[in-house]
């Protein structure tokens, strides 16, 4: 806790700006395999994209990084954008979708709190996949603090679901 307090608890993060360096194909990426709406385009400088009419989740712009490569290993920079699924069969979905797109599974990991599916885009970006189970279902210390874990996901099991 800081001398000010802590941060209003209805904080939320909004949205995310991806520098990319080509916006059709991370386009294919975002809008084809994982679902978002185009809310808003730039001709092939920006978009903007939505799930569920939101004016943007995700901005795409190659306005510093057009033809560019990923940053490398041991850079500062942003370690993963995580995607929150409302539901574990959405999160099944998203699952069913990379697995046609034939893309890349990094990892997968039962977090206790949650289930995440782990890849990169296109140019590199780390991408989480989540969706949180209930807060009664949170594993927990004997003294109430979250106990999160680190298991293996199912895949299988999970895209049965």
């Amino acid at each position: 806790m800081t001398a000010n307090g802590p941060i209003d608890s209805g904080t939320r993060i909004g949205h995310v700006h991806l520098k990319v360096s080509d916006i059709e194909r991370a386009l294919a990426f975002y809008r084809d395999v994982l679902g978002f709406e185009v809310t808003q385009r730039y001709g092939s400088q920006a978009a903007f994209l939505s799930a569920g009419g939101y004016h943007h989740h995700i901005g795409l712009n190659t306005w510093e990084s057009r033809g560019g490569s990923p940053p490398p290993r041991g850079t500062t920079g942003l370690y993963h954008v995580a995607i929150l699924y409302p539901s574990r069969a959405a999160l099944a979905d998203a699952l069913r979708r990379l697995i046609a797109a034939h893309i890349t599974i990094d990892g997968a990991s039962d977090h206790g709190v949650s289930e995440a599916i782990y890849l990169r885009d296109p140019d590199g970006n780390g991408i989480e996949l989540y969706r949180d189970r209930p807060q009664a279902e949170w594993p927990r210390t004997a003294d109430g603090a979250i106990a999160m874990t680190t298991a293996p996901l199912d895949l299988a099991a999970l895209a049965s679901a």
